[in-house]
């Protein structure tokens, strides 16, 4: 591996907690930054270039920069997230609706920092009553005043001039296996399945699965919202529920775009808080069943070898007891080089209907071995099934 990405994952050890030093050889640190930002991880770089003696570090006026882009992108778009996310619950939990968390918040309580894991959109469960939630929130007029912090007219589908505002929020049901909207800034996926079931046949079984972990509310935290004051509950799934949705979603995106660090990271912190709570003979049944070992022993190997995690002590003997092989030792390599640096790229570099076209082919034919690793099922049913889905409902 490049020193560049030997010294990335260094750096990342020591930003979240799991190395004390780190034997670095930086020459490059453009392309250090360039890295940790497509990784969504310059925070943790941060985190981790503050460890080093400063003889070490990058000038100090490059390092700057950077922590005020952390500042901005990270710190302060968390802050807003966590925000929404409170006015959102409080909104639902007066009308007399639970709402639960997906990923995201409930990822980020396990990091070292929760404020320097990247937050994009809010993914919520409504156990089952998503279509009525999804009513209310449309039927209702808001009026809010313009000038009010993080002021609910920014959702607004139609707004008046003047001081107050006024309007209903518009849902978007054009995608597959959750609806749209937005709210206070955020787009929020409201799930009606917890993965899409309409490119693969073992989806729809899996989701079974789901949908039986997603009645449990047992779990909840409580935050506080800037408008009502007072702390309003969140639900977060069980730890068997959210260590399965993280493998299931990460190694879909892996198999048909790519994952990112981040994405192995809230794996490994999951992991690593939940570790004695999980059910693994349950989780490993389900992994072997619908076909993810591959996955999920590369994912636990990059975990204990390239970032430090010490695991529970049934997956680190496991994982130690594979790295022997080199086969598995050749696997893991690739699956983390295509984490650190992808082939291809989740949107199409060139819009033009044929260049996008042949692009799209040549990236399911290089991802080939991804998906053969991740599914049972051949590609071409996967295909044609998510063709004759996606004339259906173009956004998925």
């Amino acid at each position: 591996m490049p020193s560049i990405k030997q010294d990335f994952l260094q750096l990342v050890k020591l930003g979240i907690g799991h190395s004390r030093t780190a034997t670095l050889s930086v020459n490059d640190w453009s392309a250090i930054e360039a890295l940790a930002t497509k990784q969504g991880l310059l925070g943790v770089l941060i985190d981790g270039i503050a460890q080093i003696p400063e003889v070490q570090r990058p000038p100090k006026q490059i390092l700057l920069l950077w922590i005020g882009e952390v500042m901005e992108g990270y710190e302060k778009r968390f802050m807003a997230y966590r925000s929404s996310l409170a006015e959102l619950a409080a909104f639902y939990n007066s009308h007399g609706y639970k709402m639960m968390v997906l990923k995201g918040y409930a990822c980020g309580l396990n990091w070292p920092k929760i404020e320097h894991r990247p937050y994009g959109d809010i993914d919520i469960w409504m156990f089952g009553r998503q279509k009525e939630a999804d009513a209310l929130i449309e039927s209702l007029e808001f009026k809010v005043r313009s000038s009010s912090s993080r002021a609910i007219a920014e959702s607004l589908e139609s707004v008046d001039s003047g001081e107050l505002k006024v309007g209903s929020i518009k849902v978007d049901k054009s995608h597959h296996h959750h609806t749209v909207f937005n709210w206070m800034g955020f787009t929020v996926e409201n799930h009606y399945d917890f993965e899409n079931v309409h490119h693969h046949k073992s989806s729809l079984e899996l989701e079974k699965v789901f949908k039986e972990l997603g009645k449990d509310d047992s779990h909840f935290v409580e935050i506080e919202g800037a408008s009502t004051g007072s702390a309003t509950k969140i639900y977060l799934p069980s730890p068997n529920h959210h260590a399965l949705l993280l493998l299931k979603n990460s190694m879909t995106d892996f198999a048909a775009f790519y994952v990112t660090l981040r994405h192995v990271l809230d794996w490994g912190f999951h992991v690593e808080r939940y570790g004695k709570e999980i059910d693994w003979v349950w989780l490993e049944g389900v992994v072997e069943q619908y076909h993810m070992k591959d996955y999920y022993n590369c994912i636990n190997a990059i975990c204990v070898e390239d970032l430090g995690f010490q695991l529970v002590d049934s997956l680190r003997l496991k994982v130690e007891s594979q790295l022997e092989s080199a086969e598995f030792r050749k696997l893991k390599g690739r699956v983390l080089a295509d984490i650190l640096e992808p082939k291809f790229s989740r949107v199409p570099p060139d819009k033009r209907f044929l260049p996008k076209a042949w692009y799209m082919y040549r990236r399911w034919k290089g991802n080939e071995w991804k998906h053969k690793m991740c599914y049972n099922e051949s590609m071409w049913s996967a295909f044609w099934s998510g063709m004759r889905n996606h004339l259906v409902k173009p956004k998925v």
